[in-house]
Formats: C-alpha cells, sequence, structure tokens
C-alpha cells in the first residue's frame, strides 16, 4: 500500500503514531510526504532520521521549510526566532542530512499521483513539472548549490514564461513549487494572502481553481496550506492539516485500492 502523508514538519511523535495508525511496513508499503518535513515542531532531527530509517519504501518533496534549512546551512538566511532547525545544524552528521536533503526531488509522480509541496502554474502540464523541478533539482546538486541559494528568495516573477533563464527561473519554479496558495485570473502569483478559501480577497483564485490550469486532469496531491484544511476529491488532495498547530497529521492510501484516510491528533 501506498500513502501520502501531509507536512511533518518536525513532529516526530505524530509520524510515529501515524506510521503505527496505518500499520506501516517497510517491506511492504510505501510512502511519500508532501514536503515540510522540518521546522517548527520540537523534533525536526528525529523527523529526518525516521525517514531516512525507511529506507526505499520513503520518498518527500521538498517544501519552503526545508529550503530554508538547506539556505540558513548556506549562509543565505539567518534562523528565525521560531526556528527549530538548530538542532540539525549543529549535529555532528548535519553535512548528510544537508546532502540528504538536496537529494530529495522539488516534484515527483507516484501511482498516478503528482507530488508537490504548495502547487503549480497553470500553464505547466505535469511533464512540464517534473521537467522544471528537476531543473532546480540539478542546480541544488551541483557543486554551486550554496551561490544558488543565495539568490533564491524574491517574490519576482511572478509569472512564468518559458524564456525565463537562470536564477529568475529557477526561483520563479521554486516559488510555485513550494510557496503558491493564490494566483490573479491571468496566473500571477501572490504571496501575501494565507487565509482560508472563505476569506480571500476579491481577484485572487486558489491556484488549483483556475480554468487554465494544464493539470486539472492529473491527480495532484500537495500540503503547504495549513488553513485550507483536508481536501479529498477524485483528482485532488489537499494534506496539510496543521499538525505543528495542534491540528492533525494526515495521510491518504492512493494505491488504487479503496481510497482511505489516515488521522492522528497533535498536541
Amino acid at each position: 500500500m501506498h500513502y501520502l502523508i501531509g507536512d511533518i514538519q518536525g513532529c516526530d511523535g505524530p509520524f510515529e503514531r501515524l506510521l503505527e495508525r496505518i500499520g506501516f511496513s517497510p517491506s511492504r508499503d510505501s510512502l511519500t510526504v508532501l514536503g515540510d518535513m522540518v521546522n517548527r515542531g520540537p523534533h525536526s532531527l528525529k523527523t529526518l532520521r525516521r525517514l531516512a530509517s525507511l529506507g526505499s519504501s520513503a520518498q518527500a518533496v521538498l517544501g519552503n521549510h526545508d529550503l530554508h534549512l538547506l539556505a540558513v546551512a548556506a549562509g543565505a538566511r539567518r534562523l528565525h526566532a521560531t526556528d527549530t532547525l538548530a538542532e540539525i545544524l549543529d549535529a555532528p552528521d548535519a553535512a548528510h542530512w544537508l546532502a540528504w536533503l538536496r537529494h530529495c526531488p522539488l516534484a515527483l509522480q507516484t501511482q498516478g499521483w503528482l507530488c508537490v509541496h504548495a502547487g503549480v502554474l497553470p500553464q505547466w502540464s505535469a511533464a512540464q513539472t517534473l521537467t522544471f523541478a528537476q531543473e532546480v533539482s540539478d542546480v541544488l546538486q551541483s557543486e554551486n548549490w550554496q551561490a544558488w541559494l543565495h539568490t533564491m528568495y524574491g517574490n519576482q516573477p511572478v509569472k512564468w514564461h518559458d524564456d525565463l533563464q537562470g536564477s529568475e527561473r529557477w526561483r520563479c519554479i521554486v516559488n510555485a513549487l513550494t510557496r503558491i496558495r493564490y494566483c490573479t485570473p491571468d496566473g500571477a502569483m501572490d504571496f501575501k494572502v494565507k487565509e482560508s478559501i472563505a476569506s480571500a480577497p476579491t481577484g485572487l483564485i486558489p491556484w488549483f481553481d483556475l480554468p487554465t490550469r494544464q493539470t486539472a486532469h492529473t491527480p495532484l496531491a500537495f500540503g503547504h496550506w495549513s488553513t485550507l484544511g483536508l481536501i479529498n476529491q477524485p483528482r485532488l488532495l489537499a494534506l496539510d492539516t496543521g499538525c505543528v498547530w495542534g491540528g492533525c497529521l494526515s495521510a491518504v492510501r492512493v494505491d488504487g485500492g479503496r481510497r482511505e484516510v489516515f488521522q492522528v491528533t497533535c498536541a
């Protein structure tokens, strides 16, 4: 059986209980975490160790908090007061975990589901999403990964153009895959509004409701948007149910059998 799991964010205790809840067996089952494995929760290092201990039965895409950890390690960002990343950065095997994260993709396809952390731009097909994500992965796995992280942050460009190049192109890809929530009707990303759909300002549309979205007929799963809550539709899964904020940690079985939702509460 294969499970998709929402944002863990260093909440290793609930993650352990969720694995127990679904009866996860590495020899029989597999899972995909939809990004934000670390930060804000109390046990980011334990979370990475638990994921890695599952070997090839576990995979994950990178989220904005995972990239933030890499950026801090590269000297491109400073730790925030609410960050809980010091235990990783100070660990004797910190270099191992940073390399482990750098080799996680920003998008992948499994069991027919396109998996990303935040979303995709309306112009992208599933194949293009995977191709563009691989471009960024190639940079992250190169010798220049630290220098590139110094150029990663920023809100521009807000719209995709095929002729984007270099850091602007990769920044746009990263922002779509790890930060997007709302867009304007013409597909420009908005990074200010984080509220639920009920509170959305006029003129902004959730990225997945854009009528021009090329992946509308592709099963797509994402996390990132805790105020959105669980969405469980035939071709759309939103799985950030706010574990780190006292909500639930969620998993959904997606291997073609009966779809099941599993949740554990988080203190």
